[in-house]
């Protein structure tokens, strides 16, 4: 048979219908979904439609329009409207406007779309401004949440002004509450107050309101939306959602004569421009003119306006809103025609909320509440109360049905209230949700809250010269997480100079300043919601240091001249002049600026090259100028015989001392003269005269290859660091990069026959100085610190001009320089430091030539203030000997922590504060020990931590070391005044408190005897008393008595405890009489009542037949009573248990007889019968079949056997016993015995024997089983022999089972039946 075939359902109750309009009119299309919320979409020609001012689509409910304004011949297509997966196509035709000039009737007209109709005046959109603004205020009091008053939706037109307000009760209130305005879902409108949006708020101390207000000034186009106001206190929140429709503004340009007679083309989307109102921008200047349509729309144009008229004077009364929220939604097009609404999507939005208003809601009672908020991870729960507990209840998440899916949405239903459980929300969870009943929705959103950002690597403090780039850099825990950066407390933000930017990179967040100025100096911020870190910024004026400048030179021709000079910063660039004019170089003269050095180097000296050579740093005032001088060597005429000269004073200068910046070349030429020629010698003259190079050839081996540093050795000319080059007419001294070592006296000696001559060089090497030692660190505060230091050992050769100080934080690479002016002092006060950070100085020295390497850095310090003082230091307790002091901490202890308290006391007219505690105590109290009994003592406690002492609390008056007699007094708690009842077993602690000094005297009394130590404890104290008991028993019961003792002052306080216990059962319970259905007890009451009052009894009773007890009464108060509603016939015990403070007795009284309830009536004697003897031996009624079976199918052997009483079966197989074998399973039901053998090999085959054995005798019956090989066909044989014995075999056990239910009365008829069954088989 065929399956049927399921019918398609479609989800429209109403489809749309093909259309014919007329060309320039308008076309409406409706249909109807089964249920409200589906998603419809149109389709034109197979592609969607998209909401714009030709296509309008409307969604109310389950109702669903598209509304197609200016219909033109190009519409003239097939349209489709999709809601899931139903579909339905319609066509729309589109005829030609007939060519007569007839008006048609105002009911019968359609309605005019936005281009046919006059530009509505200005003083329209203000009028619905005020409108809006009226409704506004007239908005109800909100009881729910924090506002008094909501803002509300409104509309402006483009260029005016509107104001938003939102009004919140602060009566309840400690403090202002946080008010916050967002337009969409996270912009933050206090970020853009300016020229078109102002916050304003205040407080009316008469209502104790707080009026918060949004103004948008010359509204435009982009400021609609959706926008959001949020309101929080410490522990509330609640928020509201409105909406901000922006209108065009009407057109009111002149009319464009070409405008109107030029026909747009089809070709873009299908529009036509009809309207003679169009604006000249959008003029189509390949269009045709269409003069006769200008003349129909004039004609319309006229006849419309005079029809406005008269209709404005005769309908002024009218109230529109009456009449559209009266009519049907059908009508709505037709009624604004009639009386000219222009804004007609505007007033059915406002008249929908107005529906809203008025309608209560049938479905809820109780609706979502506005917004939610919940952490992200948390879970939520959304819940509404609805007023049919069996309604079908949709939850929607932006519109779309929420499914049930694992664990993330959990849908409740409690009698009315429906619950839907958000688990593990995520960002993805922050939407708008609803919850539908029938054709009513509840509206609410959800914001997820993120967890706290935290800062995980914090900002450093930056020092930089004006100009220069700044990069503050943090690093937190969330990647791209949104931070605040403030500075010196006020908010940074993006402004038109892009004076800050802001980066982010992963977990990294940058704030850069590229051109820092010295107003950018300051502390600045960077927040998260679970942190903050802050740097400071020092900008210091650029100042650039000369360390090295250019020096005078003097050359000969073809040499090479230098000059060079080294400043402060590497990353200053400069010119060379000369003679005031700028050095242009090439292949001779090369300009080179590495570092901080700066050289300008002339190859091939020549006499024009000798000038004044200056460098000027760009964007300093500085001018470092030297000379070259050129060097001309004249020949004249010397006699032969000529005493060698030295000329050191050929230039006018003193030779004697020569100055040379370490590192660098120094070049010294002498000039000799003499006839014959002189021989030179070179000496360095110090401790040991060393000869350092000669130049004739009677020099020993072991004076040649000698270096300036080392004795006894000699320089060959043209190799080694320090060197002689000779020449005809002078000599040449050069070190190469001089050294320390380098400096001295040098002797250069001239000999020849005719003389000598000889004259001392001394060279004085200067370089930087040498790193100070490590500076110390002293007189720490809260945020400043004093740095001293000692000089370098060496200062270069130069004096200190000054010393540079940095610091840094321990955990950091950042040092950052504290002084741009050069300390003179060894001593420096560092402040602006956070306390509780640990900081490290180091420590640079200033000469002439440069700034040395930095000094090893300080012991790292940390800069803390002492605590104050501590408070509230008062006197607790004196005696002859002590005297007991309390405090409390000091209000600031400071990041330094707090390491204890410092004790002492003074003697009334000495001066010597003495220690009255070794060390330091951590604790807020100290006992003052071994004081002289009348001495008068002042006392004060200081507070220490790393930063050191505080202030010192004094107590003002001395205090004598004196005990204060006071009298003894009890002070006896509340529930000590009455009984102490307490159980058997429990555990007694009494503290009674006491007054009186000196210590007192205790006692304590049990009725006048007293107390056993082994069995109660005392304990007593300055203060007060202790009797413990770890185990009460019934002996502690009796009155106890305290006394207080002071010399001949004494004082009492008795106290009764009573110690109790379960009661004894009753006695002597009693039956006293039974009858009808009544019996009656009495007893006695316990022999043992536990020292407590019998408060009452317990009665049981019980069946004799079951022995069940069930309580008859409870708290009895009697010492008798009367059971009754007992059954007729049945016998009945009773049992009693008795009731005090500590509950029933363990045990109970029973009667010892029970109570017999006769029936009434006469009583049936049975007649007696013999029993007939049923037994019988076993007998089996159907025997065993040989069988032959195909291995590895399973198999079963079955016989019938019957015998009384039931026997005892057993299955051999070969004599040998089965029972224990797991390959067979037997099996038996009303006598039919089964054995089960799993898939049999060859080797189960054999004799297999059953036997039944009863107490009046045995039987057995065997047969023989044969297992083949797997064959085929003899397998299907088989299946379908067995197949058909298993069918007939259960027919007949049905028949069977059927005659035993109708006829079988008595044992013997199943016995008969079962050997039937047996027989049948």
């Amino acid at each position: 048979m065929p399956e049927p075939v399921k019918k398609t359902v479609s989800a429209f109750t109403k489809k749309p219908k093909t259309t014919e309009v007329t060309a320039g009119s308008t076309a409406v299309f409706e249909a109807e979904t089964e249920k409200s919320g589906i998603k419809v979409k149109w389709q034109r020609a197979g592609t969607e439609i998209t909401e714009s001012e030709k296509y309008v689509i409307k969604t109310e409910g389950n109702k669903h329009s598209l509304t197609i304004n200016n219909v033109g011949k190009e519409d003239d297509v097939t349209y489709a409207v999709i809601a899931g997966s139903s579909k339905v196509k319609f066509e729309l035709k589109v005829k030609e406007p007939e060519k007569s000039e007839t008006v048609p009737p105002a009911g019968d007209a359609p309605a005019p779309t936005a281009s046919e109709s006059p530009a509505p005046p200005v003083e329209s959109s203000q009028n619905t401004e005020v409108a809006s603004a009226d409704t506004q205020a007239e908005e109800p009091l909100d009881p729910i949440g924090l506002f008094v008053t909501r803002p509300q939706d409104a509309e402006v037109t483009v260029g005016g002004n509107i104001t938003f307000t939102a009004k919140v009760a602060g009566e309840s209130l400690l403090k202002k509450p946080s008010v916050k305005w967002f337009k969409g879902k996270w912009m933050d409108l206090g970020s853009k107050v300016g020229k078109h949006l102002q916050l304003h708020d205040n407080y009316d101390r008469n209502t104790k309101v707080y009026t918060f207000e949004l103004e948008i000034i010359e509204a435009n186009m982009t400021f609609a939306g959706g926008y959001r106001c949020e309101v929080s206190t410490k522990d509330k929140f609640d928020s509201s959602s409105f909406n901000l429709t922006v209108n065009e503004a009407p057109v009111t340009g002149d009319l464009d004569i070409r405008a109107a007679f030029r026909r747009a083309s089809l070709a873009g989307g299908g529009r036509r421009m009809t309207s003679a109102f169009l604006s000249a921008e959008g003029h189509d200047e390949g269009a045709e003119f269409d003069f006769s349509s200008l003349l129909k729309k004039r004609d319309s144009f006229l006849r419309s306006v005079n029809r406005g008229e008269a209709k404005s004077e005769s309908q002024s009364d009218v109230d529109v809103w009456d009449i559209l929220r009266k009519a049907p939604p059908t009508e709505y097009e037709k009624i604004a025609f009639q009386y000219g609404i222009t804004d007609l999507r505007g007033m059915l939005k406002r008249l929908k909320r107005i529906k809203k208003e008025e309608k209560k809601s049938t479905a809820f009672l109780k609706k979502l509440d506005p917004a939610y908020q919940v952490d992200k991870g948390q879970k939520i729960k959304l819940m509404v109360e609805v007023a049919n507990p069996d309604a079908d209840v949709k939850w929607l998440k932006n519109g779309q049905e929420i499914q049930v899916s694992g664990s993330k949405y959990i849908f409740e239903a409690v009698g009315n209230k429906r619950i839907l459980t958000i688990n593990h929300c995520s960002l993805a969870d922050d939407a708008a949700y609803e919850c539908v009943v029938g054709d009513e929705k509840s509206f609410t959103e959800l914001f997820v809250k993120e967890p706290p950002i935290l800062i995980t690597h914090p900002l450093e403090d930056q020092m930089v010269m004006v100009g220069e780039r700044v990069e503050f850099e943090c690093e937190v825990s969330e990647e791209g997480a949104t931070v605040k950066w403030e500075k010196d407390g006020v908010e940074l933000t993006r402004e038109e100079t892009f004076k800050y930017r802001f980066k982010k990179d992963g977990k990294k967040q940058y704030l850069i300043i590229n051109e820092s100025t010295k107003e950018d100096s300051g502390h600045y911020t960077v927040k998260t919601n679970g942190g903050v870190s802050v740097a400071e910024l020092i900008v210091q004026e650029k100042k650039l240091e000369v360390y090295q400048s250019i020096a005078d030179l003097t050359v000969k021709a073809r040499d090479q001249a230098v000059f060079k000079c080294e400043v402060s910063d590497e990353n200053v660039k400069g010119i060379w002049l000369k003679n005031g004019k700028e050095v242009v170089p090439d292949e001779r003269i090369k300009i080179s600026h590495i570092g901080r050095i700066h050289k300008l180097t002339i190859e091939d000296v020549t006499p024009e090259d000798e000038a004044d050579y200056s460098f000027i740093p760009q964007g300093f005032a500085y001018n470092l100028s030297a000379k070259l001088q050129f060097l001309e060597v004249k020949i004249d005429f010397v006699p032969r015989e000529e005493p060698p000269k030295i000329h050191l004073d050929c230039l006018g200068q003193s030779p004697d001392t020569i100055v040379v910046v370490a590192g660098n070349k120094l070049r010294l030429d002498v000039p000799v003269s003499g006839d014959p020629t002189p021989t030179v010698i070179w000496q360095k003259v110090n401790k040991k005269s060393d000869l350092v190079r000669i130049n004739d050839d009677s020099m020993t081996p072991s004076e040649n290859g000698s270096d300036l540093n080392t004795d006894n050795k000699l320089l060959f000319e043209s190799e080694g660091r320090v060197r002689v080059e000779i020449h005809e007419d002078h000599c040449v001294f050069i070190i190469e990069g001089a050294e320390k070592e380098d400096e001295g006296v040098y002797r250069v000696i001239l000999k020849n026959p005719v003389g000598e001559d000889k004259a001392d060089i001394t060279v004085k090497v200067i370089d930087v100085p040498d790193p100070p030692e490590a500076p110390t660190i002293s007189n720490i505060g809260e945020d400043y610190c004093t740095v001293q230091w000692q000089p370098p050992k060496y200062d270069g050769g130069q004096p200190v001009l000054g010393y540079i100080l940095e610091r840094k934080k321990k955990k950091s690479y950042r040092w950052m320089r504290l002084n741009f002016d050069l300390l003179k002092e060894l001593t420096y006060e560092a402040k602006r430091m956070i306390e509780g950070v640990v900081y490290e100085m180091r420590i640079y020295a200033v000469n002439s030539i440069g700034m040395s390497r930095p000094s090893p850095a300080s012991k790292p310090f940390m800069p803390i203030a002492p605590p104050s003082e501590p408070t509230h230091f008062t006197v607790e307790d004196v005696s002859d000997s002590t005297v007991a002091l309390k405090w409390r901490p000091p209000e600031r202890i400071g990041a330094g922590g707090l390491d204890g308290y410092i004790v002492e006391y003074c003697k009334d007219g000495s001066t010597e504060w003495i220690p009255a505690l070794p060390g330091l105590t951590e604790r807020t109290s100290a006992l003052i020990k071994d004081l002289v009994t009348g001495d008068k003592l002042y006392f004060r406690i200081k507070a220490i931590n790393l930063a050191g002492e505080s202030g010192a609390a004094i107590i003002k008056e001395p205090v004598t070391v004196q005990e204060i007699l006071q009298r003894p007094k009890f002070w006896l708690p509340r529930h000590l005044r009455q009984t102490l009842v307490k159980k058997v077993g429990e555990t007694i602690n009494i503290v009674i408190p006491f007054q009186g000094k000196p210590r007192p005297k205790i006692t304590w009394l049990k009725d006048g005897q007293s107390l056993d130590s082994k069995d109660v404890g005392i304990r007593n104290s300055n203060t007060d008393t202790i009797l413990f008991i770890r185990k009460a028993e019934l002996h502690h019961s009796g009155a106890y008595e305290v006394t207080l003792q002071i010399e001949n002052m004494t004082d009492k306080v008795a106290i009764t405890i009573q110690i109790i216990d379960k009661p004894g059962p009753p006695q002597n319970v009693k039956l006293v009489d039974v009858w009808g259905f009544n019996a009656a007890l009495e007893w006695t009451p316990p022999q043992d009542d536990g020292n407590a009052q019998i408060l009452g009894y317990t009665v049981q009773k019980a069946d004799k037949k079951t022995m069940e007890w069930y309580t008859v009464f409870d708290h009895y108060r009697r010492t008798n009573c009367i059971v009754s509603d007992l059954i007729m016939g049945n016998e009945y015990f009773f049992r009693i248990f008795s009731e005090n403070l500590c509950g029933l007795s363990e045990t109970a009284a029973t009667t010892k007889n029970p109570a017999h309830i006769q029936k009434t009536g006469t009583t049936y004697k049975p007649p007696s019968y013999k029993e007939h003897d049923f037994s019988e031996p076993p007998k089996f009624t159907h025997p065993l079949v040989n069988r032959s079976v195909i291995a590895g199918y399973n198999t079963t052997l079955s016989c019938a056997v019957r015998g009384i009483p039931k026997p005892k079966i057993s299955w051999y197989k070969n004599k040998m016993d089965l029972s224990g074998d797991a390959k067979y399973r037997m099996f038996s039901k009303q006598g039919v015995l089964t054995l089960e053998i799993r898939k049999p090999t060859p080797f189960d085959g054999g004799i297999y024997t059953c036997k039944a054995v009863n107490e009046c005798g045995e039987a057995e019956i065997e047969c023989r089983l044969d297992v083949r090989g797997n064959q085929h066909l003899s397998k299907t044989l088989n299946c379908n022999s067995s197949a058909s014995q298993a069918l007939e075999w259960n027919l007949k056990r049905r028949k069977l089972k059927k005659l035993m239910k109708d006829n079988f009365s008595s044992f013997r008829s199943l016995v008969h039946l079962q050997s039937h069954l047996i027989y049948v088989n």
